[in-house]
């Protein structure tokens, strides 16, 4: 009696946690926004992913984000694939602050290092939004300040002191990307914020640029690592944060 009182246990575990997953979608389609998003973009995103042998229903991505070129790239696999390929590019269309990381509130910064998604906001004061988990372990290490800030958003309308703006029109294709992979059961879609593309023609030219501020560029060198991995293997990164704050990557 009790092996099939066990087996049921277990199937109804399985069942709650495919259905949290799974449900994901059907909550959002209660918000107005995300309802227009679907009927305004929906074809525009399934037909992006139908001509790179994907679709929505096996989904997963993965951001990066250029903030001097003001580009936002989506990479996105098959849930069960190892490595992703880029299939769009977006333009950010406005900027605040400068380069280098956010280490306090109220600086303007856009955050530079290794976030990820951890909510999502339909009925957002810009819009769409997706909150990133600034800020994170490297942040706090690295950071002196008693208020480090917070809530930093991809999202619409095209204005910021912090995050990263879209318009309302690339804001819904890319909170559809996103919610569809949520409902796969991503969890914590990885968002990549890089100062610059980090190639090493860049990194010789901004190392010119910014060769009186040591400490910001042996955090890019920092960052470099990881922009290379990736750029490499086109695979989600396996990161921890050492005793300095100093992002470390492993295989």
């Amino acid at each position: 009696m009790n092996k099939y009182v066990n087996f049921s246990l277990l199937c109804l575990v399985i069942f709650c946690l495919t259905s949290a997953s799974s449900d994901f979608l059907t909550e959002q389609k209660k918000y107005e926004r995300v309802r227009t998003a679907l009927k305004d973009k929906d074809e525009t995103v399934k037909k992006n992913l139908e001509k790179n042998d994907l679709t929505s229903n096996l989904l997963n991505i993965l951001i990066t984000v250029y903030k001097d070129e003001q580009k936002l790239n989506i990479y996105a696999k098959k849930k069960d694939d190892a490595a992703y390929k880029k299939i769009i590019t977006y333009d950010v269309c406005a900027q605040s602050g400068q380069l280098g990381p956010k280490r306090k509130q109220g600086d303007y910064q856009v955050p530079e290092g290794f976030y990820y998604i951890d909510r999502y906001n339909p009925v957002s004061n810009f819009y769409l939004s997706l909150g990133i988990n600034y800020p994170n372990e490297a942040d706090r290490k690295k950071s002196t300040a008693s208020k480090l800030g917070g809530d930093i958003f991809i999202h619409g309308h095209c204005v910021t002191i912090g995050c990263l703006p879209m318009t309302n029109e690339i804001i819904k294709e890319i909170y559809l990307y996103a919610v569809y992979a949520r409902n796969n059961g991503q969890m914590k879609i990885p968002v990549y914020i890089f100062p610059f593309e980090m190639t090493d023609s860049n990194m010789e030219i901004y190392r010119n640029k910014y060769k009186n501020n040591q400490e910001l560029l042996s955090f890019w060198t920092n960052l470099k690592i990881g922009f290379d991995q990736f750029e490499k293997d086109k695979k989600a990164l396996k990161i921890s944060v050492d005793g300095n704050g100093d992002y470390r990557f492993g295989n």
